[in-house]
């Protein structure tokens, strides 16, 4: 068993957080205060090939891996978890299902688009009937003279009311116990995107409502045969919670180094506070559960990565991290103390951004839920 990271990873890893450090860290207080979508971010990580790092080439993707993803996703939440989750969620929600499902017009019509970065993708699942329930969903598609007709709407949906935004994946009931998921357009008639939520963290990210109204689109838009879309979303929720868990150790390293770089500057009682025993047992709590869980989910990127049933893994580290990320981040505070609560200093970002990760994604419950039942239970 070899834990060492190939050549080709190592580079992905040098070159995100050279990236991050050079271009993400100077304007992530910025554009978190300002609550500004990161446009110009976006662009460079698609100058990069980073916005379809897992996707083949031939539909414009960078022919790499899940565990390089991961890696991107843990780089770049180590700075910021805006950019992160805009990333995030376009490769693992958005782009996903296109691929893995879509008819190859459908990859050909959008695949290039998304994985280039000219336009992003989202995922609509979620919705005020049908959050972790996400079975229940309200949301109907009805056929109609070759088109299907929508109407519903859904919440919490990340990275569709950009400028760039270019398509969302949504489910919608086709019968009575029937799921299906299809592809809207933006700027398709009846489809509205609502006003941005004011949230505690992850600022500078898309979330907003969507709502359907007689929204009509072409037949070509289901996506993968009528009434698979519950099958469907489970996979996708399945890859999703990689990419959360690496945002969950990007994040929780992100603290951890801030901490200690306060740790070593701030002078009390004639030392740095690094020296006493209290802080460094607060650091070396969080190096050693950040170890555990960065190899947790380098474990689920690479069962994915083999073929294999990553479903467990995959919630094991969603849990893991996301518990991870929020312990982590409220160490990082108290080291800080009462600078650490002043916004100019990256932890209190993190801090708020850290709650997220134990909801979005499945909530930490639906992972246990996940969990047992994988064991049998």
């Amino acid at each position: 068993m070899n834990f060492d990271l190939s050549d080709d990873h190592e580079l992905i890893r040098r070159t995100v957080r050279d990236f991050a450090e050079g271009e993400v860290a100077p304007v992530a207080e910025e554009l978190d205060r300002t609550k500004s979508f990161p446009y110009e971010i976006v662009r460079k990580l698609a100058d990069l090939n980073l916005m379809g790092i897992p996707f083949p080439e031939e539909y414009g993707g960078a022919g790499s891996d899940t565990l390089a993803y991961a890696i991107t996703v843990e780089e770049l939440t180590r700075v910021d978890s805006s950019v992160a989750i805009t990333l995030c969620a376009h490769t693992s929600l958005g782009t996903q299902p296109i691929y893995l499902f879509g008819s190859e017009e459908q990859k050909r019509e959008w695949l290039p688009q998304l994985t280039s970065g000219q336009r992003l993708g989202a995922f609509g699942l979620t919705e005020p009937e049908a959050g972790s329930d996400a079975g229940n969903t309200q949301t109907r598609a009805v056929r109609e003279n070759g088109s299907w007709v929508i109407n519903g709407a859904k919440q919490f949906i990340t990275n569709a009311g950009t400028d760039i935004s270019g398509v969302v994946c949504i489910t919608a009931k086709t019968g009575d116990k029937e799921i299906s998921n299809f592809l809207v357009a933006n700027g398709t008639p009846g489809y509205e995107q609502g006003e941005p939520y004011r949230k505690m963290g992850w600022n500078a990210s898309d979330t907003r409502p969507l709502t359907f109204t007689d929204c009509r689109v072409p037949a070509e838009n289901l996506l993968g045969p009528q009434g698979q879309g519950f099958k469907q979303f489970l996979h996708i929720l399945d890859i999703g919670r990689i990419g959360v868990a690496a945002m969950g150790v990007g994040l929780a390293q992100g603290a951890l180094d801030q901490a200690l770089a306060y740790a070593k500057e701030r002078r009390a009682f004639g030392q740095s506070i690094s020296k006493f025993q209290a802080i460094q047992a607060k650091l070396a709590d969080m190096a050693t559960e950040i170890a555990a869980a960065r190899l947790l989910t380098y474990k689920a990127a690479l069962e994915k990565d083999a073929g294999k049933n990553f479903t467990l893994t995959a919630a094991q580290a969603k849990l893991k991290t996301g518990r991870l990320a929020v312990r982590a981040t409220e160490e990082a505070v108290q080291i800080h103390g009462g600078y650490g609560y002043i916004e100019e200093y990256p932890v209190c970002r993190f801090y708020r951004d850290a709650k997220i990760l134990t909801i979005g994604e499945g909530t930490d419950e639906v992972q246990q839920m996940v969990i047992a039942r994988a064991l049998g239970a």
